[in-house]
């Protein structure tokens, strides 16, 4: 009878820790049953960020997943593997170390590049729906053949910036990143956590993802993609990300949220909720 009963037990599920192909350790957060979502977080944000949205979508009868990426959380912060290509297999190890499948993909800013970079090595073999919110993607740099960009030379002063005093930047940053209602926990919340980055990985991840062309990856996403930008994001203007990207996805489609800054999922959480599930029924 014992024996019975332990034959019909589910296998452990790793973790907390997976291994990167290069021997980093990967910290992830893994709660629920049934399909899937995968939470991808910005530019010095780990996966706590996502706490609020893991509960409501594994009470929704989802399997939660996120994991903070390399240099962030509590993974392994090593001095090298910014580059969208090392990240893209970092993912890669997630996925199949978790062996996931008809993933609905989310990924917030930067880690838009990492995951359509993603997609162009691995394909959507793993991926059902891809939502992109508030991407960097595909391409900031002002180059002549894409002229409406940001020049490189206000990019490297942003950078020398935040190289000079990183908690004056997010001070200074803070107002336009929510909304005026906020409250003074969660901005606090998130500054710690982006500060808890080393610097010269905040730096370093930043100034690769900038400057890292994904126009060709989007063009090879043909599965469901949905964008979701606000028209007031001060961190990735909508005009020069998030409407460009959806133009290149081959299956994508734009919802723009009318007020709403680069910190969207947090300020406005519970359409963005309702947009996932939406979406992941689709």
């Amino acid at each position: 009878m014992n024996m019975n009963r332990r034959a019909v037990l589910k296998a452990p599920r790793p973790g907390p820790f997976v291994t990167a192909k290069d021997g980093t350790r990967l910290y992830v957060q893994d709660w629920g049953s049934g399909r899937p979502f995968l939470f991808v977080s910005a530019w010095t944000l780990n996966s706590d960020f996502w706490g609020t949205h893991m509960l409501a979508v594994t009470k929704a009868g989802f399997r939660a997943v996120a994991f903070d990426r390399r240099g962030h959380g509590r993974s392994d912060a090593p001095s090298y593997g910014y580059d969208a290509d090392t990240l893209a297999e970092d993912l890669a190890q997630v996925l199949d170390a978790l062996d996931l499948r008809d993933v609905i993909l989310v990924a917030h800013s930067m880690g838009a590049g990492e995951v359509v970079r993603y997609m162009t090595h691995h394909g959507a073999g793993r991926i059902g729906r891809v939502v992109l919110v508030a991407p960097t993607t595909p391409y900031i740099v002002r180059t002549e053949e894409n002229p409406d960009a940001v020049p490189e030379d206000m990019l490297d002063g942003m950078l020398g910036t935040i190289a000079k005093n990183f908690p004056e930047w997010v001070r200074d940053n803070e107002q336009p990143f929510f909304i005026a209602d906020t409250d003074s926990e969660t901005r606090a919340w998130i500054k710690t956590m982006m500060l808890g980055v080393p610097l010269p990985i905040a730096i370093t991840f930043r100034h690769l993802s900038g400057r890292t062309d994904f126009r060709s990856d989007l063009k090879t996403v043909e599965i469901p993609a949905l964008v979701l930008h606000g028209d007031h994001d001060a961190s990735a203007p909508i005009a020069l990300t998030g409407v460009k990207t959806a133009r290149l996805l081959r299956n994508g489609k734009l919802v723009v949220y009318e007020n709403a800054p680069h910190c969207l999922p947090l300020t406005h959480r519970d359409r963005f909720l309702q947009d996932l599930m939406t979406f992941a029924a689709g």
